[in-house]
């Protein structure tokens, strides 16, 4: 389950590190091609499309080149990801609105394609986001998403907490499969699934690794709860519990978990 989340810190990460993610987003590029490749050709052409968490606009672009004739419309938390985003897609026509993914500025029924990536383990509430989600789709509208799930970096974790020592953990945790597809029912998706998959990042070391979550607004991942010389002392103890249980010459793994999620909203009267 997800910590609470304080969405004022993880608006500015994001904002301060736009210039870099692209550079460090090695599984998130990943994760894009896989969600392109997962938007099937039997469903309806969509007319307005939505891709929330836009980023720096990787898989709006893709979005653009699969379904020209769209409208095509981004939204981000961090104007600097926004920014970034326009920047990306400026040869093709698009949209975009600096808004959270909480509380979204559409009208109901707006959208005949929902599509998110690598943002949702973001949110302290599946429930909200997807409840707006559904909201701005039309009758008969599509929801394909791909987030981070539990087993996401466990590496990091699991050495940071035995580094903790038994002291509160309150780095940010993420949501499980059964969760995720748990809160797409309870919103009333219909058709609802949720299916993960492992991918492994290589770094050439633990500093590495922390380096290239920063880069990308993802630092707050590891977060040290402790202070002073202590942190310190935590640090590096988990520094190197991981170079020892995980690392191989050279390299260290950084595994991510990637759910991804399927829902459809109702074409009937009473689903709307």
């Amino acid at each position: 389950m997800a910590a609470s989340i304080d969405r004022e810190k993880v608006r500015d990460s994001f904002h301060r590190q736009a210039g870099y993610y692209d550079d460090f987003a090695v599984v998130q590029r990943r994760v894009v091609e896989k969600l392109i490749g997962r938007l099937r050709d039997e469903e309806p052409e969509p007319r307005r499309v939505l891709d929330i968490g836009t980023g720096t606009g990787a898989l709006l672009a893709r979005l653009r080149d699969r379904h020209p004739a769209a409208l095509a419309v981004g939204a981000d938390l961090a104007l600097g990801m926004c920014r970034a985003a326009s920047l990306r897609v400026a040869a093709q026509p698009a949209q975009l609105v600096n808004a959270d993914a909480e509380r979204l500025p559409f009208a109901a029924g707006s959208f005949d394609l929902a599509v998110s990536s690598s943002t949702f383990q973001w949110l302290g509430s599946l429930d909200r986001c997807f409840s707006e989600v559904k909201r701005v789709l039309a009758p008969g509208g599509v929801f394909r998403f791909a987030l981070f799930g539990e087993k996401t970096l466990f590496e990091l974790r699991d050495s940071y907490q035995a580094a903790l020592s038994g002291a509160p953990d309150r780095s940010h945790g993420f949501f499980s499969r059964d969760e995720v597809l748990s809160a797409l029912r309870r919103c009333g998706f219909a058709g609802a699934e949720a299916t993960s998959e492992i991918e492994v990042e290589r770094h050439p070391d633990v500093p590495a690794l922390l380096r290239s979550l920063k880069r990308i607004g993802a630092g707050s991942a590891a977060s040290p709860t402790a202070k002073g010389l202590s942190e310190r002392r935590v640090m590096l103890e988990m520094m190197e519990l991981y170079r020892k249980r995980y690392g191989n010459v050279g390299s260290i793994p950084a595994s991510y978990e990637v759910i991804y999620g399927f829902g459809s909203k109702g074409s009937s009267t009473a689903a709307a």
